[in-house]
């Protein structure tokens, strides 16, 4: 039988110590059962909804089986809900993935939708980064800046001339300044309900300024003189595809977006049988050649959606074998139903983004067409990496840094989270892949041109030394490019 734990008085009096000793309930142990019934969850899900799962295995040579048994260990072993916690933090970071995470009922608060108010519709300056290239000794900031969103300047390099912007964030939701104008100019009063549909078009007039003032920044430098672009996204951790939209504005090169991989089940089988539905009901109104292309993608969009409810059992890569089958399907491109170099029509048609996601966003190709450097980091990822692999890869731009943290694509129309029974923590993982030029997942990373000793532990100013150490050998390489 378990001793109770007691506690002993000692009491003097009169000359006299008096002894109580006294019997306490002990204090309710910690219970691991609960736990290791999520963390079976957890392995359930990665097994049928992890985008990454054969990179895990077969690029990164994970022993799946190890991670989860080292979990089980540390859950066995902790005596409170917050060791049990730690285990599944840790589980997530040895996936490597920026994009695998828990998120914990306490201290992870769902955030309040419904009311028309900016703070609680997500807009949040704290997800923009930081400046990099601006603290390079010699820069200069306009002094005129059209576009206070995206601070831009010029710094000499040898007889060059550089202009410099930094794109913070791909979303508007790192900008609250954006959401407070889109309320004043759509005429939505705060504290007001708003719904999905209200939010979209908040976040729609936070893209479409976005567009416009990202366009009126470039021109800004052109009028400088300048006779290279250096866009920095240091520490940028990403957004949404408004980010194919930028990648278009700042190079004159036809870019061919990444090809997307898609989780087999009901989520994507889901998404595509609604494209489908959207694309022949756009090719009823269409005529020629227009409804002849339309047809076409809803009938590939149609094979994708049967190959999305074809399962593909992941049992092999548990064993550290390639399974039989395909893991992921083919979601055509990070641009959507076609790469742009296949985009050939006006983009103001009315189902233009319907094939062609950046056409929603009302851009400008080439407002810059000379030269081009990019500035990453390791705080770099998803949506920031999706801009930089997509002009690395058609070789539109120099790449200069470190290499980026590797998060990759992410969450699709919400994504597949899964919230565990007992702790209530929600599991959220990648139901979708980029793939490169050279078949790489960009959940690998992508790696400088030109690499730049940017440690995490220097601040802002060493790491602005750092760069413009190494910016002219970035000048030289981007000039050669179109040479």
């Amino acid at each position: 039988m378990r001793q109770l734990p007691r506690i002993v008085l000692l009491v003097r009096s009169a000359g006299l110590t008096l002894v109580f000793s006294l019997s306490v309930n002990a204090l309710p142990s910690f219970d691991p059962k609960p736990w290791q019934e999520d963390l079976e969850q957890a392995r359930e899900a990665f097994a049928t909804k992890y985008a990454n799962l054969e990179w895990l295995v077969l690029e990164r040579e994970i022993d799946l089986p190890s991670l989860f048994v080292d979990a089980k260990a540390r859950i066995e072993s902790a005596s409170s809900p917050a060791d049990a916690q730690a285990a599944f933090d840790r589980l997530a970071r040895k996936f490597g993935d920026g994009h695998v995470r828990f998120r914990w009922p306490r201290g992870h608060p769902a955030r309040t939708l419904g009311k028309a108010n900016c703070a609680s519709l997500g807009y949040d300056a704290r997800m923009q980064g930081s400046q990099t290239a601006a603290l390079m000794p010699g820069y200069t900031p306009l002094t005129n800046a059209p576009a206070n969103e995206f601070p831009a300047g010029t710094i000499q390099v040898e007889n060059h001339k550089v202009g410099v912007v930094k794109i913070r964030i791909f979303t508007p939701q790192g900008l609250p300044e954006l959401c407070s104008a889109a309320l004043q100019d759509l005429q939505i009063a705060a504290d007001t309900p708003c719904d999905e549909i209200c939010s979209d078009r908040i976040m729609t007039w936070g893209s479409a300024r976005m567009t416009r003032d990202l366009d009126a920044q470039l021109r800004a430098i052109k009028a400088t003189g300048a006779e290279i672009l250096l866009v920095d996204i240091a520490d940028n951790g990403g957004g949404t595809e408004w980010a194919e939209a930028a990648a278009r504005m700042v190079t004159d090169v036809k870019l061919k977006s990444e090809r997307i991989g898609f989780v087999r089940g009901a989520h994507w089988a889901k998404a595509f049988a609604e494209k489908e539905a959207e694309l022949r009901a756009a090719a009823r109104d269409a005529k020629g050649e227009d409804r002849v292309l339309l047809k076409g993608l809803a009938d590939e969009v149609s094979a994708r959606r049967r190959e999305a409810e074809t399962p593909c059992d992941s049992t092999p890569l548990w064993h550290g074998e390639k399974p039989p089958c395909r893991w992921l399907g083919d979601a055509f491109y990070a641009s959507g139903l076609l790469a742009s170099g296949e985009f050939s029509w006006p983009m103001d048609k009315s189902w233009a983004s319907l094939v062609y996601q950046p056409a929603k966003y009302h851009y400008e190709e080439a407002v810059w067409a000379g030269p081009l450097i990019v500035l990453v980091d390791g705080g770099t990822g998803s949506a920031a990496e999706q801009f930089a692999a997509v002009l690395q890869d058609n070789r539109a731009a120099v790449v200069m840094g470190a290499p980026t943290g590797g998060a990759g694509c992410g969450h699709t129309d919400g994504g597949t989270p899964t919230t565990l029974k007992n702790s209530g923590g929600i599991l959220e993982m990648p139901d979708c892949a980029r793939f490169r030029a050279d078949g790489s997942n960009e959940v690998m990373g992508i790696q400088p041109d030109v690499l730049v000793g940017l440690r995490s532990t220097d601040g802002p100013h060493r790491q602005g030394v750092r760069v413009a150490a190494k910016l002219s050998e970035a000048v030289r390489r981007a000039l050669d490019r179109i040479r």
